[in-house]
């Protein structure tokens, strides 16, 4: 695993960062998502939902725990935060594995049911309120990110 860090510093820049993600989605992709409230893992997915062609507005599942949205690869949206004991996981892991991507947030509160192949995407952020996105994948993702963004 490779990591590439990426600053981020405004909310638009986000969705494109996510958007950029979604443009390289595959089946079965999961993302593991970590970081303080109001980091960017929403506003990213949404620009992944963009990438994807999904019509609906993409909002946080914190309530729900999942949202699943229809696109060119269905996107299914799970925030975990709420989520303590992972024998209460409701079987969420059989999501990832039905063709489309997924994203999870809080997944550190999941951690034994995310893939050792995951990408792993943590967001800091930082005192001037920008954002630091930190991304653990393969070398083959790592280097399309970095083609992406002429690094």
């Amino acid at each position: 695993m490779k990591q590439l860090k990426i600053k981020i510093d405004t909310p638009e820049k986000m969705i494109e960062l996510g958007y950029h993600i979604g443009t390289i989605a595959y089946p079965n992709m999961l993302l593991a998502m970590n970081g303080d409230l109001g980091a960017g893992k929403t506003t990213l997915t949404k620009g992944i939902g963009k990438a994807l062609n999904i019509k609906r507005v993409i909002n946080s599942p914190t309530f729900t725990i999942m949202k699943v949205y229809e696109g060119s690869l269905n996107l299914y949206h799970l925030d975990v935060y709420r989520i303590s004991d992972v024998n209460q996981d409701f079987e969420l892991e059989e999501y990832f594995y039905l063709g489309g991507v997924s994203v999870v947030e809080w997944a550190d509160n999941v951690k034994s049911l995310i893939p050792e192949d995951a990408i792993k995407l943590s967001f800091d952020i930082l005192e001037d309120g920008t954002r630091d996105v930190t991304i653990e994948a393969n070398c083959t993702f790592i280097n399309k990110i970095k083609d992406i963004y002429g690094e």
